[in-house]
């Protein structure tokens, strides 16, 4: 498609010229010729989209997709995990190491490039810190980054070893490269199903104390400020978290962390129906967890908001709970779990386009005449609802479908090309 014009769209992107502003926007063959008031296309074939009352602002970003390419394709592959990144208003997102074989080499790192080569989203490996992801051997990390990984995390996997980590802190300091941790202490969480409290004890299952992430936490904030080193934090959960991460930026630490859209909105009270599509990893908490994660999110603490998308096959889902596999596929439901939680638009762009980036070191879209177009256009008030005809996953292991939603990305563009909800 040549041209693309959006009118009376309201721009959102704070320190931009338009931001606040009603504006048309015009495209052509990728890139934005004009931002102002009643333009009109000399193209009679353009393809015209009345954006009243609908939001604009930078494409955005996840920074913690499971997609199963290579090796768990069943689960989901390149493709169809663009294909649902792109619905619900992604133009890119770093994949996790969460594969078979895991992203440990320049191969693994080159395969899931090339894959992706010519999407409309842009996808950027996360390395495996450790071979295999067993937390036992540094993998080739520096090879990694030269290749096109643009971080390094073991995935669903927390580094056990404080020995190891700290070298994976030292050693990828020295190339600017960015160490992800995945907070929670083993020993502490027991492999154990759901959130240790008052549900449940309820309901007789053992539980995952706030300990094992605050634990782990305060272990790798030791060690990045020991090494002088950038870190961060993916999926935190918990109330202790989010005190123990503000009191390390306030000393001047570099520590960045985001949280999982579903855990700004679930608690563990959803568990006693035991529905599997509420098994996750952390496990959904409390109220009061809640509370200080959605405070620590207005406050700037937390940078960023992910889907934590991880897609399980029906046998991994529909069995008993205490044997059921961790995970929601979640990149098209991020929009409306947010305007759920209460956020409005400007900190959803500040926590969904701007924050991801800055995290990653990678430039954020400047909606600026000349520049290459990636975009995202999205309505905070329209509602649909979320269903297997919707749903561009492979999976459909989330407990959102059949729920009316509110809050709905309109179009994505980028890279030259166009989705349209």
């Amino acid at each position: 498609m040549s041209t693309l014009l959006i009118t009376s769209a309201t721009v959102i992107l704070p320190g931009n010229e338009h931001h606040r502003k009603e504006v048309d926007v015009l495209i052509e063959n990728g890139k934005i010729v004009k931002i102002g008031k009643r333009i009109k296309a000399s193209d009679s074939a353009a393809n015209v989209v009345d954006a009243k009352g609908a939001f604009l602002a930078p494409g955005f970003f996840d920074l913690n997709v499971n997609f199963g390419e290579p090796g768990l394709e069943t689960k989901e592959d390149i493709q169809t995990g663009t294909a649902a990144a792109a619905a619900g208003g992604f133009t890119g997102v770093a994949v996790q190491p969460n594969t078979e074989p895991a992203i440990q080499s320049r191969s693994e790192v080159a395969l899931v490039i090339n894959a992706a080569k010519g999407n409309l989203v842009d996808v950027y490996p996360v390395g495996a810190i450790s071979k295999k992801r067993e937390g036992k051997e540094l993998a080739e990390l520096y090879d990694m980054q030269q290749t096109g990984a643009v971080a390094f995390s073991d995935g669903n996997r927390s580094v056990q070893q404080a020995g190891l980590m700290s070298r994976a802190l030292l050693y990828s300091k020295g190339f600017n490269g960015l160490i992800i941790s995945h907070p929670e202490d083993e020993s502490m969480a027991g492999g154990n199903q759901m959130n240790e409290g008052v549900v449940s004890t309820y309901l007789g299952m053992k539980g995952i104390p706030n300990l094992a992430e605050s634990l782990m936490l305060s272990r790798d904030l030791y060690l990045a400020e020991y090494n002088e080193s950038p870190i961060h934090f993916s999926t935190i959960s918990t109330a202790e978290a989010v005190d123990l991460i503000k009191k390390a930026k306030a000393k001047g630490q570099q520590v960045t962390c985001d949280v999982a859209a579903h855990h700004l909105v679930l608690s563990d009270k959803e568990v006693e129906g035991f529905d599997s599509n509420y098994k996750v990893n952390p496990p959904l908490r409390t109220k009061q967890d809640i509370k200080a994660l959605l405070k620590g999110l207005k406050d700037g603490i937390i940078n960023a908001v992910v889907s934590q998308h991880t897609p399980q096959e029906v046998e991994y889902k529909k069995v008993e709970f205490h044997i059921a596999k961790n995970g929601i596929i979640g990149l098209q439901t991020v929009l409306p779990l947010l305007v759920q939680a209460g956020l409005d638009e400007e900190i959803i762009v500040e926590k969904l386009s701007i924050g991801p980036r800055k995290v990653l070191g990678l430039e954020v879209p400047s909606l600026q005449e000349g520049e290459a177009a990636n975009i995202v256009l999205f309505d905070t008030k329209q509602k649909w609802t979320f269903d297997t005809a919707q749903n561009k996953s492979k999976s459909e292991n989330s407990p959102f479908f059949g729920q009316e939603m509110t809050g709905k990305v309109l179009l994505v563009f980028n890279n030259g090309k166009i989705f349209k909800n």
